[in-house]
């Protein structure tokens, strides 16, 4: 399974936004430039994140982003979720007599092995990034 680098730059700008959280609002700029992505490709994937509620955008020369939930309350499936959608990873294409199979095994057995990703990702935060990044120094 992979994720898209959209959802690879959301992690890591919702990282940087928690690490300057008591700084006040980030310029897209700066978390564009730490990432060495556009700001305009940044733009729409902050976008994504401020419509799913996770952060705020205040505009100015003062403005940028910031977190709406504390770094404990930011789980990874939020974020994904955000950026990739809801849709799950395989839709069964088989019919058995001109209907489609509303029991496929094969679409039963992807969904539950992304039932326990999506659990694993709903209990890791960015808190748990922040932790692990203080440990390390």
């Amino acid at each position: 399974m992979k994720y898209s680098k959209a959802t690879n730059y959301a992690l890591h700008s919702m990282v940087h936004l928690a690490m300057e959280s008591t700084s006040g609002a980030v310029r897209v700029e700066d978390l564009a430039k730490r990432q060495k992505i556009s700001p305009t490709y940044l733009s729409k994937i902050l976008t994504k994140l401020a419509k799913a509620g996770l952060i705020a955008s205040t505009p100015g020369v003062k403005g940028g982003y910031r977190l709406l939930r504390s770094p404990e309350e930011c789980t990874f499936l939020d974020i994904i979720q955000a950026i990739e959608g809801y849709e799950s990873l395989l839709n069964c294409t088989m019919s058995h007599d001109g209907k489609w199979n509303r029991h496929c095994l094969i679409e039963r057995a992807v969904a539950d092995a992304e039932d326990k990703l999506k659990d694993e990702l709903a209990h890791k935060t960015i808190a748990d990034i922040l932790n692990q990044r203080q440990e390390k120094n």
